[in-house]
Formats: structure tokens, sequence, C-alpha cells
């Protein structure tokens, strides 16, 4: 595949590498992580003031209207900066959830705010025992009067300690479908357990205790949300696998340039060939892992078809697989020093191997990837 990015995508690419690099240390990473916030809303300021919060969103919306490659694109120089800022989840996942279910009225008066940077979004979909179906939830939505009743509960919401909208996934209390409704965090009976997950990011869970919303916080046709919440996750799977080869390739740079360094028996442990046939390892993994990175990019905007998830599926699936294969090889290369709290190296494996599991991880995704397989083959069987 030749792929080659416009001008102004590779200005995009300059800005926001340039950015993390000058920004966004190791150290002033650290001090983000333990700051009240959880991230830097000084950094977040200077993606709005760049133009790079609002490149997802569409451009009717004060936004740069951009693709999966622009989204590619940042995500990756984010990644590789182990950025702490919810930009995956407000962005890109809940926006576009905003701007494929959302009625006119609802999209205008929200998502200017979203792309100016001075709204966050996320999304509630995951709940114990749902296993990556957002479908499979036990969250009610209750019809009242002027508008809905919401009781359950919701697990690991990314962001959504300081999120200013959540966007819930509730089923109909007359088990017809799933519906999504915008919440206020503030309002009665929502009550949020916040605490930071182990590779960096701030979670919460959430307690719906019978919490009212009103008739227009529906995004979408009631019961009808399933179709919407599986496409944005395919937009959201590509932008995170460009997120994880960020972050695969600042640890494969790093434990590169620590066989180059690292002296035993007096020479650099780099020259061992046993040693360099797991970096060549490594290396294929990661280019493959790149490559189908491009690939979800290039079609994460696509309509919605059977090729379009097969692909995506089978994007997340490589690189999950690259994500774990570096992680482990850049931590066993390095020994003890790999597992140190003050050495970044620890902090990417550790964002590596949890950004496997969100979105589904490798044996989800594998599944998905036989189960689309199947209708094709079983065509061509009735054909013949």
């Amino acid at each position: 595949m030749n792929f080659e990015l416009n001008e102004e995508q590779q200005m995009l690419a300059d800005t926001v590498e340039r950015l993390v690099r000058n920004t966004y240390s190791f150290e002033q990473r650290e001090a983000f992580y333990q700051s009240p916030r959880g991230y830097s809303p000084e950094f977040w300021r200077q993606l709005s003031e760049l133009g790079i919060t609002s490149v997802p969103i569409a451009a009717e919306y004060e936004g740069f209207g951009g693709t999966g490659v622009d989204n590619m694109l940042v995500m990756k120089e984010l990644g590789r900066g182990l950025c702490l800022e919810p930009y995956l989840h407000s962005q890109i996942y809940a926006a576009g959830l905003f701007e494929q279910l959302g009625s006119a009225e609802q999209r205008q008066s929200i998502l200017p705010a979203v792309a100016a940077g001075e709204r966050l979004l996320t999304v509630a979909d995951e709940e114990a025992g749902s296993h990556y179906h957002p479908e499979a939830i036990e969250c009610q939505a209750v019809p009242c009067e002027r508008g809905w009743r919401l009781s359950g509960r919701k697990r690991v919401v990314i962001g959504g300690e300081l999120a200013h909208t959540i966007l819930v996934t509730a089923r109909m209390s007359d088990g017809e479908g799933v519906s999504l409704f915008l919440l206020d965090p503030a309002a009665e009976g929502v009550s949020r357990t916040s605490y930071p997950c182990i590779d960096g990011p701030r979670a919460c869970d959430l307690a719906l205790a019978d919490v009212y919303v009103e008739a227009d916080s529906l995004l979408g046709p009631a019961g009808k949300a399933a179709p919407a919440l599986a496409y944005q996750r395919g937009r959201a799977v590509a932008a995170q696998c460009a997120e994880a080869v960020g972050s695969m390739e600042e640890a494969f740079r790093l434990t590169l340039d620590y066989l180059k360094t690292r002296q035993q028996f007096g020479s650099p442990i780099g020259r061992f060939q046993a040693l360099q046939h797991r970096m060549a390892e490594m290396r294929g993994e990661l280019e493959l892992a790149r490559s189908m990175t491009i690939l979800a990019a290039c079609v994460a905007d696509d309509p919605d078809s059977e090729s379009r998830s097969r692909r995506l599926a089978a994007a997340k699936f490589t690189v999950a697989r690259a994500s774990q294969l570096i992680a482990e090889q850049s931590v066993q290369l390095h020994g003890g020093i790999g597992m140190t709290w003050e050495y970044s190296l620890a902090h990417h494996a550790k964002r590596l191997v949890m950004l496997t599991h969100q979105f589904g991880d490798d044996d989800f995704h594998l599944g998905q990837y036989s189960a689309l397989l199947e209708i094709p083959r079983q065509a061509s069987q009735q054909v013949a």
C-alpha cells in the first residue's frame, strides 16, 4: 500500500508531535497524574488553541471535520507521550455518537463547545458481565411524566470523574432495544466512585438510583442506539490502535537505546545475536501493527458494512497481540529496570497491556472476525 500524507496531514502530525515533545515529558506526565484532576488542563488548553480538539468534530459544528487518518495522526502522538487527557473517549467516541444520533438542536448546543475543548464528554456503556457487548446491559430506562428514570450501575467510565456530560446506555423497560441518554453527573441520584487506572487515566463507576432525565435527553430514537454504538466503537478502535502504535514505537526506541548502551563482558548487550533476533521480531510485529492501523484508519469512517467490521476486528486483534509482545519483550530485555516506576518504559508496558482490553481484547475480536468470515462462506455454499 502506498500511503502518503498530504500537506495538511503532515502539518497536523508535526504540530501534535512537537507539542507533546515540548510540554509532556515523562516527569511532567507524572506530575499531571498526581494532580487533583489527573491530567493537564494547560495541555488541554493548548490542544484546543491549536485546533486539535476540533479535529474529529464536523465543520458545521466549528470543527475541523477530520477523517479517520487525521484521528490516527493525533492519537499516535498522544500515545507516544502517554498523554492522560480523555481525547479518545470525549472527542472521538462520545462526540461521534452525538453527531450520529443527536438532533440538530442537541448537536448545535453541545458540539461547538466540545470542539473548542470547553466541554468534556464520555460514554458509560460498560457493566459488570457485559464483556465488551454494549448492548448486553441491565441498566434500565423507565418512561415517566416528561422524561425517563434511569437505574443501574456502570463501570470503568474513562474520564467520567470530570466529564460535563455522560452518555449513558440503558435498556428500555419493555426490553425492546438499547437507548442512549445525556446525563448530568450532578443530577440527583447519581453517585460516582472515582479512581486512577493502573495505566494512568482516571475512571469512575456510576451508580444510578432512579435518576430523572428529561425527554430531550434521549439521543436518537428510543431503543435504536445499538447500531450507532457499534459503529462509533469501530471508530474508537481505529483511533485506539493508533495510540497503541505510538506507545509501541516509543517502547521499541527505549529498548533499542538500552541495548546499545548497556555493557556486559566489555561490550553492548545489543551485539548478542539472541537479543538481536528478539528485537527483529519486535520490529516485525510493530510494522505489521502499523500497517493494520493505517488500514483501520482508512475504513473507520466508511459506511457500516461487514467488510468494515472485519477489517477493524483484524486491526484490533493484530495490534493487541503486538502490544502484548512488545510490552513483555521490552521489559525482559531491560531486566529489572524495565519495571521501575521512575522509568517511562514500565508505564508504556502497562498502558499497552490495558489498551488491549479496552473495546474488546484480542480473543473477542478474533471471534468477531471469525463470525464475519462465516457469512460469505455460507453464501458461497448456498450458491454452489
